[in-house]
């Protein structure tokens, strides 16, 4: 019998990751592969995902062993695989990512990724996944370790400079969109794939096919049909949903940012314009976007951390429930986004698949600095990932990947050295605030209110 392979989740509570997870490998079949730890460090919220995935595996027969602890240096040895979500400060951190800034003019859709909000959790999620990736050095140096925690970039840049762990990120985004783009073309699921490079949240598919022919003729077809009635469109929105409905076929109007860069350029920047308008700050000044405000009418961030809270609690009444895991509940739970089945099963099987990853520039990207951190394609073997070579990209979209990344590597060191001087220029870097004494005041207000989570400062 093969060996059984141990899977560590650090950041357990997430709402939405363990569950999808373990209904992969439960759907796979899989039960006499894998032993399953889940490490919080909210005993409360720990013990509601114990529940519920034991619910879970008694809803179809499934023995999969799982251990539950608040301490994961208890389950580090012997693992195979390692993989963070963990969010420190949780979603009450992230909306004072969000209110401080709008407070000093500054509007975020997001606010986890650029702008002073993604710096601001940089600064308190960079230290503790340090201490981390420094205890699967220590403990299971083999294992594959995989990060999901935002900001994607920053984290993982700071792990390959700080430690030898060669920390992968993950993220869903690309497989979003490609979805996405099946829906604008009325295809079905799966039938739209890419390949792309850029950085996480900022990653510009070069190329994209619909069932293996280039998608692009059809796209700027219907790109072109829409344009007659796109400012009308504009014109007619209250609000720009954080995701296009499903039952509604989205349109150009939806994300009329990213599709002009698709008609300007040649490539569609991932994960859309929720994402991407906070790379650009420069273009949408106050959060001004059509005649609407980021965050608030675009892209509304306040109804999705609400939204978190809501999947908590459901969680929380689901597993403190007597009874047996609805049906409806199974039913509706779909596969883990970011591959990572797959993903694993590729590695130890070496069967080349190529997936979306975040790991450093090693020439797959000549004209972007070595060893930043770049999402980019890369095929998953037996001797880890192989970086495929990415298509090149206009000079202004490389010109603005190299100003963010110039940005990130800012936000690592002060991150890295609670250096307040550094926070600043990242600040500055990264466009969100231009005026110097705008952004002190700005770093100020965030340091204070997030001093609980940032010894590093004290």
């Amino acid at each position: 019998m093969p060996e059984r392979k141990k899977v560590v989740l650090i950041g357990a509570g997430s709402t939405v990751f363990t569950q999808r997870l373990v209904a992969d490998i439960i759907l796979a079949e899989e039960e006499d592969a894998w032993d399953i730890a889940l490490v919080d460090i909210d005993p409360v919220t720990l013990e509601a995902v114990d529940r519920l995935v034991a619910k879970m595996l008694a809803a179809k027969g499934a023995r999969i062993p799982v251990i539950s602890t608040t301490d994961r240096r208890e389950v580090l040895p012997g693992a195979h695989f390692v993989v963070t979500t963990i969010a420190v400060g949780g979603r009450p951190g992230w909306q004072q990512d969000i209110e401080i800034p709008r407070r000093h003019g500054i509007w975020q859709p997001v606010g986890d990724t650029m702008l002073p909000g993604g710096i601001s959790r940089a600064m308190r999620m960079i230290p503790p996944m340090l201490d981390i990736a420094r205890d699967v050095d220590r403990l299971c140096p083999r294992a594959h370790f995989f990060n999901y925690s935002n900001p994607m970039t920053a984290i993982c840049r700071a792990i390959r400079r700080e430690t030898r762990v060669p920390v992968v990120g993950l993220c869903h985004g690309v497989t979003h969109v490609e979805h996405q783009i099946a829906r604008f073309l009325g295809t079905e699921p799966g039938s739209v794939t890419s390949l792309g490079v850029g950085l996480n949240h900022l990653t510009f598919l070069t190329r994209l096919f619909l069932r293996g022919q280039d998608a692009a003729p059809l796209l700027r077809q219907r790109l072109s049909e829409q344009k007659r009635t796109l400012e009308a469109e504009i014109a007619g929105k209250d609000e720009w949903p954080n995701i296009v409905p499903e039952g509604r076929t989205p349109r150009y109007a939806d994300d009329p940012f990213s599709w002009g860069v698709f008609e300007a350029h040649g490539v569609f920047p991932c994960a859309m314009d929720r994402h991407a308008v906070e790379f650009f700050p420069e273009l949408f000044p106050g959060g001004a976007y059509h005649g609407r405000r980021l965050g608030r009418e675009a892209f509304p961030i306040d109804k999705r951390i609400q939204l978190g809270d809501q999947w908590y609690a459901d969680m929380l009444a689901l597993a403190r429930s007597p009874d047996p895991l609805p049906q409806d509940r199974w039913d509706n739970l779909p596969g883990e986004s970011e591959q990572l089945l797959q993903i694993m099963h590729s590695l130890m099987d070496d069967r080349r698949g190529v997936f979306s990853v975040n790991i450093p520039n090693r020439g797959q990207a000549p004209w972007l600095p070595r060893d930043a951190v770049i999402e980019c394609n890369a095929a998953a073997t037996g001797a880890g990932f192989v970086p495929l070579l990415a298509d090149d990209l206009s000079e202004p979209l490389v010109e603005k990947l190299r100003a963010k990344i110039h940005a990130v590597e800012l936000t690592v060191e002060a991150a890295v050295a609670g250096d307040r001087e550094a926070m600043l220029e990242a600040m500055l870097a990264d466009g969100g605030v231009t005026d110097p004494a705008a952004a002190r005041a700005l770093r100020d207000d965030l340091l204070a209110a997030h001093a609980p989570h940032l010894p590093q400062f004290a």
